[in-house]
């Protein structure tokens, strides 16, 4: 089996990223957890407290002969707003901050390089606020988290948030959508 790589990205709620990525060719798995803040074994509630300091993230594995880091970023900053702190939508506290937590001095240079791209192009009407950080132990979110999107399509969240998400990823990205989808 080829070597596998993992990215660990928090834009929001993690139920959007995971069901996102979940759909993208080239991604062994999208699991919602925590990274980032203080303490061990966090749980939902610990976290949405907004006392720990970690953020809800999702690590994705992917195949690298298949999709590269870069292509991960930029699935990931076509499906969240990246120029709003620490907030999506309604969605808003320390938690739901944009950042891309990196593996290796590769992995940071690509993100800072997509960033600056991005900006250069003016991608977006504000200013980007993702932050770049090394990756700390993750920590995985309690079962119902899991696959959450795919487990409850018409819980209103879920129609509401998630489901333009995918949908959006689905027409931008058509080409990197898994068959079946």
């Amino acid at each position: 089996m080829a070597q596998q790589e993992t990215a660990t990205l928090g834009g929001g709620c993690f139920w959007c990223v995971e069901a996102v990525y979940s759909e993208a060719v080239g991604i062994v798995s999208a699991v919602s957890g925590y990274m980032g803040g203080r303490g061990s074994h966090p749980t939902y509630q610990d976290v949405c407290s907004g006392t720990t300091g970690h953020v809800e993230v999702v690590a994705v594995t992917y195949d690298p002969a298949i999709i590269g880091y870069r292509d991960v970023l930029e699935i990931f900053f076509a499906t969240h707003d990246p120029t709003t702190l620490n907030r999506q939508g309604n969605d808003s506290g320390t938690q739901y901050r944009s950042v891309i937590f990196y593996y290796s001095p590769e992995q940071r240079a690509i993100a800072e390089d997509v960033i600056r791209d991005l900006t250069t192009e003016k991608a977006f009407p504000g200013p980007i606020v993702t932050a770049v950080e090394p990756a700390t132990e993750f920590w995985p979110a309690e079962d119902y988290h899991q696959r959450y999107f795919e487990n409850h399509p018409y819980q209103p969240y879920c129609a509401f948030v998630v489901s333009p998400k995918v949908q959006k990823f689905r027409k931008k990205f058509a080409e990197r959508v898994k068959a079946g989808v």
